[in-house]
This record gives structure tokens, C-alpha cells and sequence, in this order.
């Protein structure tokens, strides 16, 4: 069968095309903005990819077109499906229909860390044998691509709330009947099709509603959007997790041993377990590693065995990814595009690199963002980097009035040249250079690694 893909470099429909390549089908597909690494990954996969969408990309016309609901009506491919009467599906329908149907599957939900969490649950049962499936939002490190079809009975999801196709507005996650459900968190995002944060507590208590009552959820044990999610119903048993003396109640505890969440100790009914010693910071990623943890017990791993992963556990690209140091400059790439995960992954690297300058480079493009939903809270989320640039790379109504209104550590900046010329050459040593986007930034990543090459005033 050949199916095409609208939206394709999409991180969801990527890795939905890696997973129909392995079922045998050809795959094609187009875009309107093709950027690494998922492009990259295509490629690899030997996927063939167009640039915007036109309607000769569809001729001759292939046996099913899957459409990314970042495409609406008007759209010149979608016009062309619908008047040619092409077969097409959304790609969770696909998805839930092709592989997921007979499968044990564990879901990742939650506004924050649902890329991280799945990537660390699916290495923890990679690393204890399961040929399991998987697909994430994002490009892991341990893995060579976002997702593979498996061998198993198990099937490991990043399971966003985001709405499945311009036809059918349910969130994605409610096609995929999960067995083991994480909700990381819940906050209120997404407001291009959110009226407000009841109306995502409404789409959580329907993906609820499908977990059968010998399956299991997860939860933090504090998150008062998730309490009103799951008062309106739930019919399946729940462990909780919590950090340090947030609780004494909950199933799953991590006690830090260094302020940075470099290394911390998993307590289980009120009983050591081990100790997770790793690469990653942040209180955010102690709490994604205690759901992962939780999850894999459920089917069948040992806490010690998933501890002894996760201190093997390299990350998601994009996710405080280091692109490279030198002269005592240090650049990441975050994906970071809600204040809260901007806050939770500066106060990491804080906590982890003590009195170095932070710099942080923030891009809000998410459309969230875009419509100043969340700009009371947004220079906030920086407080712990030393010096702020905000990217106005699309012509924002509101960004140059609140940044014109801060303190001398923001700054607005329209293009990536003027990034780079705000940096200068006369940087603090050691500094810490954060990108953060969930797009593309410019290419400001590749600039900033060729900047390091030639040192940036050395």
C-alpha cells in the first residue's frame, strides 16, 4: 500500500511514517516546513519528502492519505484529498486500527515531560528484554529512530492531548485504549483549541474512561487539574508519585541526594529501593523517572532493574540536548515552550552548574504563546537565567511591550542576527548558552555551534 502523509515532519506523523515503512508500505509524504532531525530521520528511513503541499505531490494518487492536524480546510492538498475522493484517516485513527488494536499499551499523557517520560519507560523495558513498540514525540538517543513497530505484546505511546485531525477534534490520546496510563501533570495549553483547562480536564476523564479496571494509572500525588479529571469518574486503580515531603502518602517517593535531581533514591511503600545515578538535572525529569518506574513494574520489571536503566538513560534530542563547548561556552537545545517547563529546566541547570552565567534564548512560537495566553507568568519562568533574549521571529502583538516593560536582563530581539549580536563576543566564562524553541529558531542552532568553532571572542 502506498500512504502519504500530510504534515509528515510533524514529530507525531514522523514517527507514524517510520512505524508504516516497517509494516511494509511505501511511504511518502510532504510538509511546509522540513527541518532536523526528524527530516533527518526520514531520510534514513528511506521516506521519500516534499516541501509544501501541493497537489502534484498526490499524482499519481496514492491508497490512503494520512492528514496532520497541524492541516485544515483550505489547505491545497486537503482540497484535492476531499474533491478526488482519496481514502484518508487521521493518524491516531491509523494507528489504533494498524498496531495498537491487540496490544498492551502504555500511554504517556500529561501537559509537560511526555517525550522524556516515554523515552525513559520504553529504554527500561528495551533494557530488560521487551521487544516492545514504541512511538514518541521526539528523537531519543538510545534508539535509532522515534519509533519502531516491535515484536511484543507491549506498545509504549506519547499520548497527547492535542486534537487528532481537522475532522475529528477528540485528542489524540483517547484512540489508543491504554492498559498503563501516566498523567505526568495538567496544565492549562493548546489554547488554539482549548477554551480553558476544564475543557482539557475533560478530554483527560475521556481517555480515563478507557483504561480497563485491571489496568493501572499513574499520577502525581499534588496536581488539582488531575483531581477534577478523575472525580468525574474512574473505574481503574491509581498509585501516585511524589518528590521529598510533598507527601507522605504517596506510592512512589524520590528523596534527592543532590539538589540538581542528578542522583536521588526511589522509596516504595516507604521502602529504599535503590538509587538512580544519571545524566539528567531537573526536578521535572526525577518526577518523569518515578511514573516510568511505576509503569514498568506493571508489567513486570523490577524497580531495580528499571533504577539500573535509567543511570544508563541518555535523553531526547531537543530536550537539554548539549550541542557543543568550547572555551568554557556551553549551547543547548530545549524544547521547552510553556513557562512552566521553561522554568523547571533553567532551574536545573541552575541547581547543576551552581554560579555560571546562564543565557537563555527563548523563542515563544507555540500558538499557545503566540496569543499571550500565558504571558503573566512568562518572565518569571526565566528567573533563573542571568540573562534573557526573547526571539520575536514571527511578529508577536505583546512580546516587545511586556519585554520593553522588564528589568535589564531582557531583551527583545527580531531575527537571529540580532541574537547573535546582542551575545557579542565578550561573554561571561563559564557560560551556559540555552536555545529555546519548539521550532526550527531560525537555524540559530547551527550559527551558535559554528560561533563556538571560531570562539566566541577567544
Amino acid at each position: 500500500m502506498h500512504i502519504h502523509i500530510l504534515g509528515i515532519c510533524g514529530t507525531f506523523m514522523g514517527s507514524l511514517a517510520v512505524i508504516a515503512r516497517q509494516l511494509g508500505h511505501r511511504v511518502t509524504g510532504s510538509d511546509q516546513q522540513v527541518y532536523p532531525p526528524m527530516s533527518t530521520q526520514l531520510e534514513q528511513e528511506g521516506i521519500e519528502l516534499a516541501e509544501g503541499y501541493k497537489a502534484e505531490h498526490l499524482k499519481p494518487a496514492p491508497d490512503l492519505v494520512l492528514i496532520g492536524n497541524a492541516l485544515s480546510r483550505g489547505n491545497a492538498a486537503v482540497e484535492y484529498v476531499l474533491n478526488r475522493n482519496i481514502p484518508y484517516l487521521s493518524g491516531p485513527e491509523w494507528l489504533a486500527r494498524e498496531v495498537l488494536r491487540d496490544r498492551w499499551v502504555l500511554a504517556v499523557a500529561g501537559t509537560h515531560g511526555k517525550t522524556s517520560t516515554t523515552a525513559m519507560l520504553m529504554w527500561i523495558l528495551e533494557q530488560a528484554g521487551f521487544d516492545a513498540g514504541y512511538l514518541i514525540g521526539g528523537v531519543p538517543n538510545d534508539f535509532a529512530a522515534s519509533a519502531r513497530l516491535g515484536t511484543s505484546d507491549f506498545f509504549v505511546i506519547e499520548a497527547d492531548e492535542y486534537d487528532s485531525a481537522f475532522f475529528d477534534k477528540r485528542s489524540k490520546f483517547v484512540h489508543y485504549r491504554p492498559r498503563t496510563l501516566i498523567l505526568n501533570n495538567l496544565e492549562y495549553d493548546h489554547a488554539d483549541i482549548f477554551d480553558s483547562v476544564e475543557a482539557i480536564e475533560r478530554q483527560v476523564h475521556h481517555l480515563v474512561r478507557t483504561v480497563p479496571a485491571t489496568g493501572l494509572i499513574i499520577r502525581p500525588a499534588r496536581d488539582s487539574h488531575l483531581d477534577r479529571a478523575l472525580a468525574m469518574g474512574c473505574w481503574s486503580p491509581i498509585q501516585s508519585t511524589a518528590i521529598g515531603g510533598e507527601t507522605d502518602l504517596a506510592d512512589w517517593q524520590g528523596e534527592l541526594i543532590t539538589d540538581d535531581g542528578s542522583e536521588f533514591m526511589v522509596v516504595h511503600h516507604q521502602q529504599p529501593v535503590g538509587n538512580v545515578r544519571w545524566k539528567m538535572t531537573g526536578l521535572h525529569n526525577v518526577r518523569n523517572a518515578l511514573v516510568a518506574i511505576a509503569a514498568a513494574k506493571h508489567v513486570g520489571v523490577t524497580p531495580d532493574h528499571a533504577i539500573a536503566a535509567l543511570s544508563r538513560f541518555s535523553g531526547v534530542k531537543r530536550r537539554m540536548e548539549l550541542l557543543g563547548s568550547a572555551q568554557g561556552v556551553s549551547v543547548y537545545d530545549d524544547f521547552a515552550h510553556h513557562p512552566t517547563a521553561i522554568a523547571s529546566t533553567l532551574e536545573g541547570l541552575r541547581n547543576s552548574v551552581g554560579d555560571d552565567y546562564i543565557i537563555a534564548l527563548i523563542e515563544p512560537r507555540s500558538n499557545t504563546m503566540k496569543m499571550g495566553v500565558h504571558q503573566s507568568t512568562l518572565l518569571a519562568s526565566a528567573a533563573a537565567a542571568d540573562q534573557v533574549v526573547w526571539a520575536d521571529l514571527g511578529g508577536s502583538e505583546w512580546l516587545g511591550a511586556l519585554v520593553e516593560g522588564a528589568d535589564a536582563k531582557h531583551t527583545l530581539a527580531q531575527s537571529v542576527d540580532e541574537i547573535l549580536h546582542q551575545l557579542g563576543d565578550d561573554l561571561p566564562r563559564p557560560c551556559h548558552i540555552v536555545a529555546m524553541s519548539n521550532g526550527g529558531f531560525g537555524g540559530l542552532h547551527k550559527r551558535l555551534v559554528a560561533q563556538l568553532e571560531v570562539g566566541f571572542g577567544q
